[in-house]
């Protein structure tokens, strides 16, 4: 896959959110009227688009009934030994990062906590949080 692609009301509180997960910006461009970029990072390449007059997103983790995009899921695997403590660390740069600038980062929501699922033979920890906009984002770690 090339990249994922998200519209956002606010592009500059988007980046902000996404760089403390670890992507850097590496194309800035215009998508007809409306800024974008590209970001790399958690081996993957994500597009944000900011959206004039943007309307809010249905709650598609909460609405057990919503059809459609339902998240984006980061392999986290090989950055972290320990999902729980990767997340305790994510909350603690958040709350120091929206103390430090307000107007552009909030304290992390977290949608799930850390837990560990079976999928087929193998167990996983998994945890959902919120991105700027409010969408869900899972992160995931392969147990041994």
């Amino acid at each position: 896959m090339h990249h994922a692609s998200i519209r956002t009301a606010n592009i500059h509180r988007a980046i902000a959110f996404y760089e403390q997960l670890g992507f850097t910006v590496c194309e800035r461009f215009t998508t007809g009227y409306t800024l974008a970029c590209w970001m790399e990072g958690l081996s993957s390449r994500i597009e944000l688009i900011q959206i004039p007059q943007p309307k809010s997103a249905p709650d598609a983790f909460a609405d057990e009934h919503y059809v459609g995009y339902y998240h984006l899921s980061f392999d986290i695997t090989e950055i972290t030994p320990d999902l729980p403590s990767w997340l305790d660390s994510l909350k603690e740069r958040f709350a120091t990062a929206s103390q430090n600038n307000p107007e552009q980062l909030q304290p992390l929501k977290v949608l799930l906590e850390a837990t560990q699922q079976q999928i087929g033979e193998h167990i996983y920890e998994v945890t959902f949080i919120a991105d700027a906009d409010g969408l869900p984002l899972e992160f995931i770690r392969k147990l041994t």
